[in-house]
């Protein structure tokens, strides 16, 4: 079947296709910056990455300076489609090779970071960096009971957040922030309330300064556990649902971050009753946090149906979370953001009118055999018209560009 042929086929059934694509072309994918270089960034590239998480493989060509990254993003993106952004780390400042403390941090060592995504584009996200640090090896950071640990790490977040909403003054656009912090104890805590009362002190103090909303959004993500904080995470998933909605900030939902048998998609309707906006790190967890390249399965196609069906394309903030060393890096980008355009563009063309009919009407029968007769609908033809419009190749055809770039410039990096 032609693309023509699936535009008739969707018909039948009450999808206008043309309309789909002119939505998922709007919605914009934020893709992390810390796929290309192993979350090392530009801070100190050869330190050690510390806080419970950890990447895995060591395929060559990592990127090892600002250009070399932004060199290979370039690649990335040319070969997906859909409305983009770049999701930074503060670690990941361009000081000309001057080594700038974490509370030294100023817009001015972003500027070139604004530069470039302009000239692409490109919106901005930003994120402090609460790990792989000095100051973070008791595996405490915002609620450390040491006051100067505190006092530190409550700098670094107040200038990371003065960086975001500069780079969004600058671009005329919404910096989404996220603030993620890998506090815990390994074993039984006794005291879980005061460690809880002194993060949320902490963040009272990081957002007591106003800031537009127009330009920046702060985002507070929680973890079920980390690697050394198995046993007690200071920033649960309960204390940042409650935090964000007794402070009107967002809540970050990870893919990763909730227990192995809860999914983020079945939680996406219930923030969106209680708030404004929600921002999503989409990942793959395999038996634990594990972010690994996201995949065109089950969960990704669920969240994207929630936040199609739900019409929240402009409430629900996408960020992806993934960092993989086994694989190249630059065709992870790809496929990673691929699959959550694609996920994005297979729930745009679900018959959820039909569907929501059959629910309300009670015909469940006729309800459960349309979403199993959907999951063999043409999408395939769709998704090439997509990104043949998108000047980009199809599917399997951008491996080669891949391979070409690996070979040239890869492969020389040591």
């Amino acid at each position: 079947m032609d693309y023509k042929g699936a535009v008739e086929y969707y018909a039948r059934y009450g999808v206008d296709v043309e309309a789909a694509l002119e939505r998922v072309s709007k919605i914009p994918v934020s893709i992390n910056c810390w796929q290309g270089d192993d979350v090392r960034g530009f801070e100190n590239p050869d330190g050690e990455l510390t806080g419970g998480i950890q990447t895995t493989g060591n395929y060559p060509g990592r990127a090892r300076t600002v250009g070399e990254l932004r060199a290979d993003f370039d690649v990335a993106a040319s070969l997906i489609p859909g409305k983009k952004r770049i999701n930074l780390h503060a670690i990941y400042l361009d000081a000309d090779g001057k080594n700038v403390g974490r509370c030294d941090i100023e817009p001015r060592h972003f500027d070139s970071w604004i530069d470039w995504a302009r000239e692409r584009g490109l919106g901005i996200d930003f994120n402090p960096t609460c790990f792989s640090h000095p100051m973070s090896d008791s595996g405490f950071t915002l609620s450390s009971p040491d006051r100067a640990v505190r006092e530190f790490w409550i700098e670094h977040c107040r200038r990371s957040r003065d960086i975001a909403e500069y780079i969004g003054k600058t671009l005329g656009d919404t910096v989404v922030t996220n603030y993620w912090v890998p506090d815990g104890h390994k074993d039984t805590p006794a005291d879980r309330l005061g460690a809880r009362q002194r993060l949320a002190e902490s963040l009272d103090e990081v957002f007591r300064r106003p800031v537009d909303k127009k330009y920046n959004k702060d985002a507070v993500e929680g973890k079920v556990f980390g690697i050394g904080a198995e046993s007690f995470t200071v920033g649960s998933n309960d204390f940042y649902l409650a935090y964000a909605i007794s402070r009107g900030v967002l809540w970050t939902l990870d893919a990763g971050h909730f227990h192995p048998t809860e999914f983020i998609s079945d939680k996406i309707s219930t923030a969106l009753l209680f708030m404004p906006e929600i921002l999503l790190h989409v990942s793959r967890p395999v038996r634990w946090d594990s972010d690994h390249v996201v995949t065109f399965d089950d969960e990704l196609r669920a969240i994207a149906c929630e936040i199609i069906r739900a019409g929240a394309d402009e409430r629900v903030h996408i960020g992806l979370d993934f960092f993989d060393a086994s694989i190249n890096r630059v065709a992870a980008w790809v496929i990673g953001t691929r699959n959550m355009q694609r996920a994005l563009l297979y729930a745009a063309l679900e018959p959820s009118a039909l569907l929501k009919k059959y629910e309300e009407e009670g015909d469940y029968t006729s309800r459960l055999a349309l979403m199993e007769e959907y999951k063999t609908f043409p999408f395939s033809d769709v998704w090439a018209e997509y990104c043949e419009r998108a000047s980009v190749p199809s599917d399997g055809a951008w491996l080669d560009g891949v391979r070409r770039y690996e070979a040239k410039i890869l492969a020389e990096r040591r």
